[in-house]
């Protein structure tokens, strides 16, 4: 499949049905799901580029969102029983490794999601079905749609596929500056740290997030990166600076 942007001269109900199907058995060959709600795949797989050129109201964004949170969870919890004398670190760091940008971009690809992703023109003609942001976060988005067509359990079935049965317990962290300043809060119990998003500038096709950390409902540190989850890693790292270099 040369991407789903076949929309492209598609028109009308007819034009919409025609393309969340095509998604749907697409998906359903590749990944062994089918989607009971076509609406929560389409949805999943549509970047911001597409749904800003087609004047739609909806993209992956809050699907996005959400996933990230039940990749969070169904790791966290397969660490867990996985791992019963790991410590909370240790398990911090090896669930990093589980859910960074990268790996999540390489399940991405495993399953050619990058084939399937509706984009604008500009995004799709300047490589946005290989960029590194778009998959990972296309891919956080399918694990919420997955949730939300069929619950818990399909989407754990979903995420676990891609764990590795031999899971390194001193993995390669590259640079992992959010674990690094958690590890650091954590001492004091009552300390609590948070990511809220400051602004986006920039093209559909070429984005800059900025993310500030807060300590307390106080902000250490601000970064800026072309996703967000690389924008947390910097607004962590200046955090640690801070605290480091009072």
């Amino acid at each position: 499949m040369n991407g789903m942007n076949s929309m492209n001269g598609m028109s009308g109900i007819n034009g919409m049905m025609g393309i969340k199907e095509k998604l749907t058995v697409e998906f359903a060959g590749r990944t062994g799901y089918s989607f009971r709600d076509k609406e929560l795949l389409f949805e999943a797989l549509c970047h911001s580029s597409y749904s800003n050129e087609y004047n739609m109201k909806k993209n992956n964004e809050r699907l996005e969102f959400l996933g990230d949170s039940v990749l969070s969870l169904i790791v966290a919890a397969h660490l867990f029983k996985k791992f019963p004398g790991i410590v909370e670190g240790d398990l911090s760091k090896i669930r990093a490794s589980l859910v960074r940008d990268k790996s999540l971009a390489k399940n991405a690809k495993d399953i050619g999601l990058g084939e399937m992703l509706l984009l604008g023109k500009g995004e799709d003609n300047t490589g946005g079905r290989k960029r590194v942001s778009i998959l990972e976060d296309a891919f956080e988005a399918v694990i919420g749609a997955i949730f939300l067509d069929g619950g818990i359990e399909p989407a754990r079935e979903f995420v676990l596929r891609f764990v590795p049965e031999n899971i390194s317990k001193k993995p390669d962290m590259g640079f992992d500056y959010k674990t690094e300043l958690q590890e650091i809060i954590q001492r004091n119990p009552d300390d609590k740290v948070s990511y809220t998003p400051v602004e986006e500038s920039g093209p559909a096709h070429d984005k800059v997030f900025k993310m500030q950390v807060t300590l307390n409902n106080k902000a250490i540190g601000e970064g800026e990166g072309k996703s967000k989850k690389l924008a947390e890693q910097m607004a962590a790292k200046n955090a640690l600076a801070t605290i480091k270099n009072p």
